[in-house]
């Protein structure tokens, strides 16, 4: 289990009050944890919270795994800007 899919299941955990060992990261979100306006939350705090906009491809997401997947997927295509804004540059760098 990756880091990212097992701070995701301490979110809805923490957030929805859901026992995160009984999230199978393979289910639809929809058919074993959230309603759907819970899902939508999810997402706003998968956003705030791992510095990510899900946009359109959060509409693709149907498994706390494929959501993982995701953010993962976004945080890699941060990390060159994000590797050099931290090697001790004085210029801070916006993110989008």
């Amino acid at each position: 289990m990756t880091r990212t899919l097992e701070a995701l299941r301490h979110l809805v955990q923490e957030w929805f009050d859901i026992d995160a060992s009984k999230i199978d990261p393979d289910a639809s979100v929809l058919e074993s944890c959230l309603d759907s306006l819970g899902l939508i939350e999810l997402l706003f705090v998968v956003e705030e919270k791992f510095g990510v906009e899900l946009l359109e491809a959060a509409r693709e997401i149907s498994t706390l795994g494929g959501l993982a997947a995701l953010v993962d997927k976004l945080h890699n295509r941060k990390l060159p800007a994000s590797a050099l804004s931290s090697a001790g540059s004085s210029n801070s760098s916006t993110t989008a």
